[in-house]
């Protein structure tokens, strides 16, 4: 039987941004703190929704806007303060919010952070 069909059983196999597939990842090690900035990393994309990794750095924002679909939202590290309609949060690490569809949200980066967004398109 050949091999040049077969993969290399030493290396594995990516998906779309990266992630080695069957192998544990840490998610926070995928994004880089840059000074002044916002850095992200989609890990995956389709028409249901998609996976970012964000890296903020302190006092980085997102200003006040709706989306027409639920989006969640997990702190990985550091501290972040996010607005959703009326209310204001302060997750910590390991903590996931929702941000409900059409209803304002926002967030201001308190420390530096990082998230991974989840958008849900269906």
């Amino acid at each position: 039987m050949s091999d040049q069909n077969h993969s290399d059983p030493g290396k594995k196999e990516k998906q779309s941004g990266g992630i080695p597939v069957a192998e544990p990842v840490v998610l926070a090690d995928l994004v880089e703190y840059a000074p002044g900035a916002v850095v992200s990393r989609t890990i995956k994309k389709s028409k249901e929704g998609t996976l970012t990794v964000f890296a903020f750095d302190t006092g980085e924002e997102l200003s006040t806007h709706s989306a027409p679909f639920d989006a969640y939202v997990q702190i990985l590290d550091g501290e972040v303060e996010l607005t959703i309609g009326e209310e204001t949060v302060r997750p910590s690490p390991g903590d996931t919010v929702l941000m409900p569809a059409d209803i304002p949200h926002g967030l201001h980066a308190i420390t530096p952070f990082k998230m991974l967004l989840i958008m849900i398109r269906g």
